[in-house]
């Protein structure tokens, strides 16, 4: 960036440094939801739960496929891949 246009776009400095800082709480926003670390201690704890005699068969059926499913969006967004099957007759 040469000296002139430096001085030129001063005045957007502030909107720049904005932009930047959002881009950073986005990313971290991502990075926080994206981690599969508190989806897979939630289905050990789940498990535990079970083996205690904590919740029922059912429950734990139900509660552990919400979880693989959240499990599966995290890692097929970490792959970069979509995490539902493509519609029939629709194109990848």
């Amino acid at each position: 960036m040469g000296l002139l246009t430096h001085l030129a776009t001063l005045p957007l400095a502030p909107v720049r440094g904005v932009a930047w800082v959002m881009e950073r709480v986005v990313e971290a926003a991502e990075r926080e939801a994206y981690d599969p670390g508190p989806v897979e201690r939630e289905l050990a704890e789940l498990e535990r739960r079970l083996l205690a005699g904590e919740i029922d068969e059912e429950t734990f059926d139900r509660r552990e496929d919400e979880l693989l499913d959240r499990l599966d969006e995290i890692r097929a967004h970490l792959r970069g891949t979509p995490s539902d099957p493509p519609v029939e007759g629709e194109q990848p």
